[in-house]
């Protein structure tokens, strides 16, 4: 079950969601249009919800859909309960006040969307239609999109551009070419011309997919930025200029130094002293290439004047931290 937020919290999220969009979708005069579903469900009258809408569906029917059945086993509250309900009401809402006919989802949301269809057919009497798109998952069938530390952001202060590009430059052989087919824009005779790429020939796939979707979510500029920070840090130059970075300030640093602990939560790289710790103790990290073998381990602030120090972490993050 989702997390309760508040109406501020909310709101902000929707503001933020169309700011994203509004580089895919067009949302001026007779355009797309963006609603918030409050407007209609938080009007509703409990009563007349069930007398309205219960009565059109069937609960044995609900719980022979797969997204229910899968949580019957691990226990299912009244409020998930009712979110086919929930989300078959605002299709019927859209149709009504918007003349909104279709509705896509991911595949997973195959079951909701009949529920609209069906719920729309019922009081209306008119058909309206559902279409699914195909969940993006990896070789193994485990949906994309998840890092060791949490979701691949679109937004640039949360994953920035630099994180975005390495994210896709280093997803599997296996996956590379579906990404490039269901993500990208290039033409497919161009794709399926790879289809007998081999070795080396997918590293270029996987630059030519970490670019396309870095500009295509990012522009043009952050995605030349990107790629020639990445192409630079694994060619060996060593150029960090377009380098996700932090710079450190004064208060950071006691007596001249820093912890490698604290460096990694200063840097967002770690949570937590703890998670730093462990990861230290794992051997997961690396400063200037050179592994990072105790928690102990401090730096002076001079090594952090100029372009600074290259923090790696794990095999495939990287981080400038700096001071002025």
């Amino acid at each position: 079950m989702r997390n309760m937020m508040t109406p501020e919290t909310i709101q902000h999220n929707c503001d933020c969601f169309k700011r994203q969009m509004e580089r895919f979708i067009d949302f001026g005069e007779d355009k797309a249009i963006m609603v918030n579903n409050a407007d209609w469900l938080l009007k509703l009258n409990y009563i007349d919800l069930l007398r309205d809408v219960g009565a059109c569906f069937s609960v044995n029917n609900m719980l022979r859909a797969e997204c229910y059945k899968q949580r019957m086993e691990k226990g299912l509250s009244f409020l998930e309960f009712n979110y086919m309900i929930m989300q078959s009401y605002d299709f019927y809402y859209l149709f009504q006040h918007y003349g909104c006919n279709m509705q896509f989802g991911g595949d997973d949301q195959w079951s909701n969307m009949l529920g609209g269809t069906e719920l729309i057919r019922r009081k209306l009497g008119k058909d309206a239609h559902a279409m699914t798109i195909t969940l993006l998952l990896n070789s193994e069938g485990k949906k994309m999109g998840k890092t060791a530390s949490g979701a691949v952001w679109l937004d640039p202060n949360k994953t920035t551009p630099f994180d975005f590009y390495q994210y896709w430059r280093n997803v599997g052989d296996a996956d590379v070419l579906k990404c490039i087919r269901m993500l990208t824009f290039l033409p497919l005779e161009q794709i399926d011309a790879m289809d007998a790429w081999e070795g080396s020939q997918l590293n270029q796939a996987k630059e030519i997919l970490a670019y396309e979707l870095t500009k295509l979510v990012h522009g043009e500029e952050e995605a030349n930025k990107a790629q020639e920070a990445a192409r630079a840090l694994f060619g060996g130059s060593g150029s960090s200029e377009n380098m996700p970075a932090t710079q450190l300030p004064e208060a950071r640093f006691t007596d001249g130094k820093i912890g490698a602990i604290e460096l990694l939560v200063a840097c967002g790289l770690c949570a937590s002293n703890g998670e730093a710790r462990r990861l230290i103790q794992q051997g997961g990290v690396a400063v200037n290439d050179r592994k990072v073998a105790s928690i102990d381990v401090t730096f002076d602030q001079a090594q952090f004047a100029g372009d600074g120090v290259v923090i790696k972490k794990g095999k495939k993050v990287f981080h400038r931290a700096y001071t002025t």
